[in-house]
């Protein structure tokens, strides 16, 4: 999917939400474990019931390596299931050296056929180049997040003055158009987003941290949007995990329909 693609279907479902399919087998609802795929069947029925309200969906695949060959089959299940009509996200964060990468994007793209990656760009160009050379692809880079420990690298400053997160939006942009890449920018500093449009006026920004990690999702929005929206809104475990009950779809889809309300409103608002 390409970006004029992901923006009709922004325009369409009033929506810019990314459900992140954080799949926990000990944390899906006791019942589904009787299943034969009980990660399949929780992702299948979330999918179901949000669908209609969000225009991506971003499996984190370490839930899913973690269990071995039975993770890697129900993801594989769930890309599958998935409507053609949502961006899909590998929430890998890949990154090593040119070869490797290669390998990585071969898995991600051409045998499982995601549109994007998350990719960690902090070794450098070679290790990134390999995600953009497919055809139709994305590489979504961690730029800026909102853990603990961010600041600990991102923000130390280089001898130009600028932060080293910046120094990476800036060099990234030689690499690929905004059609190939957006940027991971957390949600919780919002001053950063406005500084990171400043940067990057183009590119997509794929923002966690709205939800349950408590980034206000107006806040972000405003700082965020650009002339094609130009966000996605991952929202995870607020969804997903709205109810441990038999009720857990019906809640995340109660709950993906109340954030699309206020994306409906924020999107008329912009382009108003």
């Amino acid at each position: 999917m390409n970006r004029t693609q992901l923006f009709e279907q922004i325009k369409k479902k009033e929506s810019y939400l990314c459900v992140g399919l954080d799949s926990d087998i000990e944390r899906i609802p006791k019942h589904l474990l009787k299943s034969e795929d009980p990660i399949f069947e929780f992702n299948k029925q979330i999918i179901d019931a949000t669908k209609e309200f969000c225009v991506a969906y971003k499996p984190n695949i370490a839930f899913y390596e973690s269990l071995g060959a039975s993770g890697w089959a129900s993801l594989k299940k769930t890309l599958d299931y998935i409507p053609k009509d949502c961006f899909t996200i590998a929430d890998a964060k890949r990154g090593d050296i040119g070869n490797t990468s290669a390998l990585y994007a071969r898995a991600f793209f051409k045998q499982m056929d995601f549109d994007a990656i998350t990719v960690a760009p902090y070794m450098g160009e070679d290790s990134v180049k390999p995600f953009l050379e497919i055809e139709g692809k994305w590489a979504v880079l961690l730029v800026h997040t909102s853990n603990s420990g961010s600041s600990d690298f991102q923000l130390l400053e280089t001898r130009n003055g600028k932060f080293l997160y910046e120094e990476v939006i800036l060099a990234s942009q030689l690499w690929a158009t905004p059609d190939q890449m957006m940027y991971v920018v957390g949600a919780t500093q919002v001053d950063k987003i406005l500084g990171i449009r400043r940067l990057a006026p183009d590119h997509f920004f794929l923002i966690p941290g709205v939800g349950a990690q408590g980034g206000d999702l107006e806040a972000v929005s405003r700082a965020g949007m650009n002339a094609k929206c130009g966000l996605l809104i991952n929202s995870s475990r607020a969804i997903i995990y709205a109810s441990a009950k038999e009720d857990f779809a019906v809640a995340a889809g109660n709950e993906a329909r109340e954030v699309q309300r206020k994306m409906s409103f924020l999107l008329k608002e912009y382009f108003r």
